[in-house]
């Protein structure tokens, strides 16, 4: 089974074979006058009159300081919570709740324990109307894909942290999306393993294109990933800056060091360090204390 072709064309469309280097045509993601407030929510909306447009096959990643709304973002793309106000559109499809379309991998790997490595990654192939013996094949081709056949009949106790994430990443892609959301997926994984699964994953990016949407705290990691880094404001999220990262692909980890690389980080982390500061003293109670401090 060629899985880059079955995925560039879907899961039950008969087009020709594609090339995992042809264009991408699915995945475009409009998000438009987006406002997110949740009920008992303290100190207003989440996310505020966010418009971001996202070309199919790009990979963006959202930055900003800690409770800024880039998960609220990620969430309601996802249709796993609803807009107060504004819309989210998929390939001009409204989102009004989850879909096979737009595949999500969070900060943990949320894998089944009780089933095996390949019975977590078929099992979304299984739900979408596959044969057995289609997802099976669908999940050992994702599984060789990234490095784990042979450990098909492992459990995900039995893996370290960063199979495990790779488990994750597959199952996803194993119902050929045309989104991939990541709400920060590696932030529990040391720098090492760390490093790894940035190369491994922009290694399957670049075999499928799917869109990715990526939330991340960190700025060297948006920077590294990403086609362009949105820099968001401390809550509610808005939009800062977006930042084309021109590095050219496939990134290399002697990139880190580069002057194109630099540039964006050190913009990215004025940013982040100014709107990190007015988050931490617009929370409740702050500014009396260190009102109170300096008296």
């Amino acid at each position: 089974m060629n899985v880059v072709a079955a995925f560039m064309r879907g899961p039950r469309e008969t087009a020709p074979e594609a090339s995992g280097r042809d264009p991408p045509l699915r995945g475009r993601i409009s998000v438009r006058h987006l406002s997110v407030a949740y009920a008992g929510g303290i100190g207003g909306p989440a996310v505020a009159d966010f418009n971001l447009e996202v070309e199919p096959g790009e990979f963006v990643c959202l930055l900003g300081p800690s409770g800024c709304g880039k998960s609220t973002v990620l969430n309601a793309v996802a249709g796993l919570i609803p807009a107060s106000s504004g819309d989210v559109f998929v390939d001009d499809e409204k989102v009004e709740k989850p879909g096979a379309e737009r595949g999500m991998v969070f900060q943990q790997p949320t894998l089944l324990p009780w089933k095996t490595v390949l019975d977590n990654v078929a099992l979304g192939p299984l739900l979408n109307g596959h044969s057995a013996d289609e997802a099976d094949q669908t999940a050992r081709s994702f599984l060789a894909l990234v490095g784990l056949a042979g450990y098909e009949k492992q459990y995900p106790s039995q893996l370290s942290g960063g199979m495990q994430q790779r488990v994750g990443i597959v199952r996803a892609l194993a119902n050929y999306p045309r989104v991939l959301l990541m709400d920060e997926p590696f932030s529990a994984l040391d720098a090492q393993t760390r490093a790894t699964m940035h190369e491994a994953l922009l290694a399957i990016w670049s075999e499928f294109r799917t869109t990715v949407l990526f939330v991340t705290h960190d700025i060297d990691e948006a920077v590294f990933l990403g086609d362009r880094v949105v820099v968001m404001s401390a809550a509610p999220g808005r939009i800062l800056d977006v930042r084309p990262v021109k590095l050219p692909r496939p990134r290399q980890p002697e990139m880190l060091f580069s002057e194109p690389f630099t540039s964006v980080k050190r913009r990215c982390f004025e940013l982040i360090r100014a709107e990190g500061a007015k988050g931490f003293h617009k929370q409740p109670g702050v500014s009396d204390v260190i009102g109170t401090r300096r008296q």
